[in-house]
């Protein structure tokens, strides 16, 4: 696929999962407001299974690279918002900040292929305004991140589960102790990925 048939997707062709109660397309982009404890978590060590964040994405079944501006003032345990690769509620990926005991903002990522792993970092920049970008590639996932849309840090590459097909890609946001997280989503772009999404900037 050209990137000129990515520029035809616009925000109004993207679809929920778990539509949040508050949301609208501005001039800006995608504003949302989380509803109550909603979160992404299959299994793992705390044996319970959580399929309730928002998602808004669009459906793709080609190759792309995913980029997103996201503002939030995160200040509850757990408070979350970045990008998501979905196929279903067992197969999934997410990035981005999420607010963490001691009132530390990290930049992280969940992997769910039937249960979750977790790992994530300090983050070093500003947590109210960042950048993320998720590509695909055949069956492999190459997140980064970026504090100015200029350096991009590596934070995760993976190999997706269901190689092959269409999966959801979009906005996601949660908070699994609260309601009420504001987020912004803009600078939103779908463009073919680099030859190299590894090594790329």
């Amino acid at each position: 696929m050209d990137s000129s048939k990515f520029s035809e997707i616009k925000l109004s062709d993207f679809k929920w999962v778990n539509e949040p109660k508050k949301w609208r397309i501005s001039d800006k982009g995608l504003e949302v407001t989380t509803d109550e404890k909603t979160d992404y978590w299959e299994g793992t060590w705390y044996n319970f299974h959580h399929n309730t964040g928002h998602v808004y994405g669009v459906e793709i079944k080609d190759d792309f690279t995913f980029t997103v501006c996201v503002e939030a003032d995160f200040s509850h345990l757990y408070d979350q918002a970045g990008l998501m690769i979905y196929f279903d509620d067992k197969h999934w990926l997410k990035a981005g900040i999420e607010y963490m005991h001691g009132g530390q903002p990290m930049i992280g990522s969940v992997l769910t292929n039937e249960r979750s792993d977790w790992g994530t970092g300090v983050f070093t920049g500003n947590p109210r305004k960042f950048y993320m970008r998720m590509s695909r590639k055949g069956d492999v996932a190459c997140v980064k991140y970026s504090a100015d849309k200029e350096r991009w840090t590596l934070l995760r590459l993976c190999p997706l589960p269901r190689c092959g097909a269409p999966c959801l890609v979009g906005a996601m946001c949660c908070t699994p102790t609260r309601r009420g997280l504001h987020v912004s989503f803009s600078d939103i772009h779908i463009t073919v990925p680099a030859d190299d999404i590894l090594h790329s900037n």
